[in-house]
Parts: structure tokens; sequence; C-alpha cells
């Protein structure tokens, strides 16, 4: 069974770091990219960054370039949102997903606000 279990989202101030975590199971984690998604209040759920099966290709939304870093450890089945210089239109719910695999943990809570 797939399990997407994310962690690490709280109340932050603007400019301030939080770093999100996705413990995954059930699958071949080594042999998925993954992804980080997000979805704001009364908005679409958008992709935020995309890392490759290895790790060594990752990509961001423009939005968040610059300033949120994806990395894995496929030695702990985890995948990880660095986040920076956070602003308050960074507050949503986050997500890990495996790329084409429809599996959808509970989310981490991100609130940017002072």
């Amino acid at each position: 069974q797939v399990q997407l279990v994310e962690s690490g989202g709280g109340l932050v101030q603007p400019g301030g770091s939080l770093r999100l975590s996705c413990a995954a199971s059930g699958f071949t984690f080594r042999t998925y990219s993954m992804r980080w998604y997000r979805q704001a209040p009364g908005k679409e759920r958008e992709l935020v960054a995309a890392i490759s099966i290895a790790g060594g290709i990752t990509d961001y939304a423009d939005s968040v370039k610059g300033r949120f870093t994806i990395s894995r450890d496929n030695a702990k089945n985890m995948v990880y949102l660095q986040m920076n210089s956070l602003k308050p239109e960074d507050t949503a719910v986050y997500y890990c997903k495996a790329h084409l695999l429809d599996y959808w943990g509970q989310g981490t809570q991100v609130t940017v606000s002072s």
C-alpha cells in the first residue's frame, strides 16, 4: 500500500524558513521521480518542485525558483523541500507525490504570516 506522509509545516514569519519532509513507503521509491505540490485556499493544486530518480535533476516553479530546494534520500525513502525567504503567498497545504502514481498524502500546512 502506497503511503506518503508529509511533515514539517507550521507558522513562520515572512522571510523565514521551513524544511518539509515526506516519508514514502509501499512502492520502490528509488525508481520514481518525486514532486512537491501545494494548494492554497480557493486555488488549484500546483506543482512546486520535482526531482529525478537519482536526484541529479531538479526543476522548480518560477514562483519558488531560487528560494526552494528539493532533495531526496533514496536510502531512507525520503524527499525534502527546503523553503527559504518565505512569502505570504507561499501559504498552502504542501503535498509530496511520486510521479505517475495516483496517491496523495494528507499534506502539511504552511502558513507564512506576521
